[in-house]
């Protein structure tokens, strides 16, 4: 069995259960990580999740991994402090906390209701900041910590008919970089990673017209795969990252070049 830094942690990750998040899980299980993993699945399903991800540890050398289910709604006003709880009850270190979970609800603005725009802001940055302040008392107590937060190239360029997208994950960049200066004296890093156009439900469900001028605009030529965020959030998870924080890091082909 691979022993090697056996006792990497427990990271958070919201938004596991397909695409990207399901993809950062993976490769952290399968690099030696105990993972705390939110969803809003059906029981089966979190339950056949599970034990993937667990087979991927053992298949990793790393049976002894932990893979922990809650379920929770990261809007609710309760739901970081449940989830902080299950970390305390693990009794596990706590390394990290990857911010993922998000949605889109695309249409111009001129058309957007404000239902829309605010249900996008909700989740995709309000989320991430209740999780945040309900698990940084953890982390500054150990005086360490990692998160890394899921952003996009659209909040740093914008994209026509995604206004409250931009804004979220716009803000969600801003988050990043305060928060590093807040916590920056606890050993504490918090980065950001900006994914550009991935292979996910989304991507495969554009017209293929629209496809191919995206790949055009891309240096590289392609799409991303999930795995190509991943492995950046697991960078950024690690000692060899321990003196970066409050950065954004594209992970995005070329795009803007």
């Amino acid at each position: 069995m691979n022993t090697e830094n056996r006792t990497r942690g427990l990271v958070v990750v919201t938004g596991a259960s397909r695409g990207i998040g399901l993809a950062i899980a993976r490769d952290l299980a399968a690099h030696g990580y105990d993972l705390l993993l939110t969803h809003r699945d059906a029981a089966q399903a979190q339950a056949e999740r599970q034990a993937d991800l667990e087979a991927r540890a053992r298949e990793a050398g790393f049976a002894d991994s932990k893979i922990i289910a809650v379920h929770a709604d990261l809007t609710a006003d309760d739901a970081g402090e449940r989830i902080a709880a299950a970390v305390r009850a693990s009794g596990l270190p706590l390394t990290g906390l990857v911010n993922n979970a998000g949605i889109t609800r695309d249409g111009l603005a001129v058309r957007m209701s404000r239902e829309q725009f605010e249900e996008v802001l909700t989740v995709d940055l309000t989320g991430p900041f209740l999780l945040c302040r309900a698990l940084l008392p953890i982390m500054m107590r150990q005086r360490r910590g990692r998160i890394v937060n899921i952003s996009s190239v659209v909040g740093i360029y914008g994209n026509a008919g995604q206004a409250n997208y931009a804004a979220a994950k716009a803000g969600l960049i801003g988050l990043t970089r305060s928060l590093a200066r807040e916590v920056a004296s606890r050993s504490i890093t918090v980065n950001a990673v900006a994914p550009g156009f991935i292979e996910t439900d989304m991507t495969a469900a554009m017209p293929e017209k629209a496809r191919a001028a995206v790949i055009d605009r891309i240096a590289l030529g392609r799409l991303g795969q999930p795995e190509d965020i991943a492995h950046a959030v697991r960078f950024l998870l690690s000692d060899d990252a321990s003196y970066i924080t409050g950065q954004v890091l594209e992970v995005a082909g070329g795009l803007s070049i």
